[in-house]
């Protein structure tokens, strides 16, 4: 690590991939959260399963996982990661006419996996946007967040 705290630096301000060899492989989990909040034709095609591209969340859910198995491919400085569990769940929240992803991600490993949770997260959310455009573009995605994580030196963060 330089001086500066800034771990994907190295002392002449390059970024670098961090050096996990050092660190102790342990348990490691992640969970992010995020919205799309729709409008109430967009809210009821996917509660219904009526969008025209099909299972909206079904899809969702496929690309969510995936995105998380091949964060290292979008984030320059992450490392690539064996999961050893990765799951996508939806709420849908009909007072805000929004749909909630939440990602689970589980490694036990040198490194954790808070990007791979965000980044499924993410594509989960811009898929649903995908499979809903035809009925309105008018979708928001937002609030996507680190909701909790443990394992590693850091230890626990609970947001």
């Amino acid at each position: 690590m330089n001086d500066s705290g800034l771990t994907h630096f190295d002392e002449q301000g390059q970024a670098i991939m961090v050096d996990v060899s050092g660190k102790t492989e342990t348990h490691r989990t992640a969970v992010a959260s995020g919205l799309i909040n729709v409008s109430r034709p967009v809210f009821e095609a996917i509660r219904q399963g009526t969008a025209a591209k099909g299972d909206v969340l079904g899809v969702a859910r496929i690309a969510g996982i995936m995105a998380a198995k091949n964060t290292s491919s979008v984030i320059p400085l992450c490392h690539p990661l064996p999961l050893s569990k990765c799951s996508i769940d939806f709420e849908l929240l009909e007072a805000e006419c929004a749909v909630k992803a939440i990602a689970t991600v589980k490694v036990t490993g040198l490194t954790g996996v808070e990007m791979e949770a965000l980044h499924a997260v993410s594509v989960a959310l811009l898929t649903i946007y995908d499979m809903c455009k035809a009925i309105d573009k008018r979708m928001e995605i937002s609030a996507v967040h680190l909701d909790k994580k443990s394992g590693g030196k850091s230890g626990e963060f609970i947001r």
